[in-house]
Parts: structure tokens; sequence; C-alpha cells
């Protein structure tokens, strides 16, 4: 069984037609992941136990970390402080260099781009 993966607008017709004129049948598939609001977004553990049996890829997996992450911020006057010791970490462990989520800017003699 042959299976080709089409990216549609919105408002797009969802028939395919390939180049010999064979039609396509859809198929819908459900998500493989799904975020799960009972999981504390303060419990590593919790959050290990929790995905390790899950389905999905890995970026699935770093954006449902990047949802408790934002959770933790918002109890947090907006910095997470898990984030922030991971960062402390990273810099320590590679003689003061920054992690690059934590820079804002970058600069060489040619260049210099600012993050939001």
């Amino acid at each position: 069984m042959e299976t080709i993966e089409i990216f549609f607008h919105m408002n797009d017709e969802k028939g395919f037609t390939d180049s010999d004129g064979q039609a396509w049948n859809r198929v819908y598939t459900s998500s493989q992941l799904s975020s799960d609001s009972s999981v504390d977004p303060w419990n590593a553990s919790q959050f290990v136990d929790k995905t390790k049996k899950q389905k999905g890829t890995m970026g699935d997996l770093l954006d449902q970390s990047a949802e408790l992450s934002r959770k933790r911020a918002e109890e947090r006057d907006g910095v997470d402080p898990m984030k922030s010791k991971y960062f402390d970490k990273y810099s320590k462990d590679r003689g003061g260099a920054r992690h690059p989520d934590e820079k804002k800017t970058y600069e060489s003699k040619n260049v210099k781009i600012e993050f939001d």
C-alpha cells in the first residue's frame, strides 16, 4: 500500500488525483499524542511516566514540555525556575556560554540579529 502525504489549506478542495489520473482516497487519522492537563507541571517524574508510553513524535513531546514550562512561568511571574536552572547548568558546564534559547541577540562583524 502506497501512502502520499499532501498538505491542504483550509479552503482547498480535498480531493487528489495523481499524474496517471488515479484518484486517491483520503484517510483521516487522529492525533497520536494529546495534552493531558492532569500532569503536574512541577513533577518531572510524573511527566516521564505519563509520556513514556505515548505514541507521537519528538516534536509532540517538546510541545508538551513547552506547555508545562508556560504553566510554571505563569505561576512564578513569567519565569520558569526549572528552565532557569537548566540554563544556569548549561552555562556552567560550558564555561559561561549561554544556551541558544536564552540568547536574545546574535552578533558578528557583519550582522546583528535580535530575537523576540
